[in-house]
């Protein structure tokens, strides 16, 4: 294929995923459904989801909650009988439709607990009381297989480390500016996630796409500019931002408050196992593609592409800010 071809071939298929995939332009939202319970008496519980389900389908569609052993359900009414809500609770159908379920129960003391159900941690268990009795390995998988998951369906993340491979090379810099991303959003995330730092995600989602398109056009570039020269520093001061989009991820799945600082690591952890799967899989395929002639020229039509689609989020979401 030549570089012309291969240059409309990218440019056809990037209008087409901004046209007809509007919704890609808020691309890393993780798809969360909340059950909540509260108790009413010893034993005796009333529960619900706590938001309408996608596209308006409810979301016992997708989910139904599988109640420990000694515990009936009647409608919305659930029924534990002395021994409490204690036991295994899952929810099947997590991982299709939905990312996870974050579980909240409200004891009947005004004390409440957060738990966190993926395909990965199909269920939790429950002791009868607010007393958080989840051992540390039961939070790490949980969290950091959302870590995981988040980034490697962060479409706009995965796009603005791919844009400063195209712009640092697979060479010794890249440590640097990979680990400058990596410091910085840790930052973000840690001072937001623990209220330290807090802004309206609107703004944010705005800027994050405003990263992408910015490197894209440094790495376009044939001049020595500043980015050529420092893309840690870049990467580091861009970072920043892109932590804020991981801390509201992680402000709509929830952090347990008993376990709140192994949470905040493991997500982190995860974020980051995910992202350097990614780069190892960029330089592989790389490597694999060099032998082709026309490898070389697709370079600037593939940053192009990637701009494209950067654009229009930056567009959608500077829309969302004013309207």
């Amino acid at each position: 294929m030549s570089a012309r071809a291969f240059s409309g071939l990218l440019l056809w298929l990037a209008l087409c995923l901004t046209t007809l995939w509007p919704g890609i332009g808020r691309a890393h939202e993780m798809s969360m459904a909340e059950l909540d319970l509260r108790e009413l008496s010893k034993g005796d519980f009333i529960w619900s989801w706590g938001q309408s389900g996608q596209g308006g389908k409810p979301i016992s569609a997708d989910l139904t909650p599988v109640w420990p052993e000694n515990c009936i359900a009647q409608g919305q009414s659930l029924r534990c009988g002395p021994a409490g809500l204690a036991g295994a609770l899952s929810v099947t159908g997590v991982g299709k439709a939905y990312s996870a379920a974050m579980v909240k129960v409200t004891w009947l003391d005004g004390q409440s607990r957060v738990y966190t159900i993926t395909a990965a941690q199909k269920s939790v268990m429950l002791y009868g009381a607010a007393n958080d009795q989840r051992g540390a390995g039961e939070i790490v998988t949980a969290y950091t297989m959302l870590g995981i998951e988040h980034i490697l369906s962060g479409f706009d993340h995965l796009l603005f480390v791919f844009s400063l491979l195209f712009l640092v090379g697979f060479n010794r810099r890249l440590v640097a500016t990979i680990s400058a991303f990596t410091l910085a959003h840790s930052l973000t995330l840690a001072s937001s996630a623990l209220g330290l730092l807090t802004l309206r995600s609107a703004p944010v989602e705005a800027a994050i796409a405003l990263s992408i398109v910015l490197v894209a056009a440094e790495a376009l570039r044939r001049r020595d500019t500043i980015s050529r020269r420092w893309p840690a520093l870049v990467s580091f001061v861009f970072g920043l931002v892109h932590g804020l989009g991981f801390a509201g991820a992680l402000k709509d799945i929830g952090l347990p408050e008993n376990n709140l600082p192994v949470a905040l690591l493991t997500f982190n952890l995860g974020v980051e196992v995910g992202q350097l799967l990614m780069v190892a899989l960029a330089f592989g395929l790389t490597r694999w593609l060099s032998r082709y002639p026309w490898f070389a020229r697709a370079r600037t039509p593939v940053l192009y592409g990637i701009g494209i689609i950067a654009s229009y989020w930056s567009w959608l979401r500077i829309a969302a800010i004013v309207t």
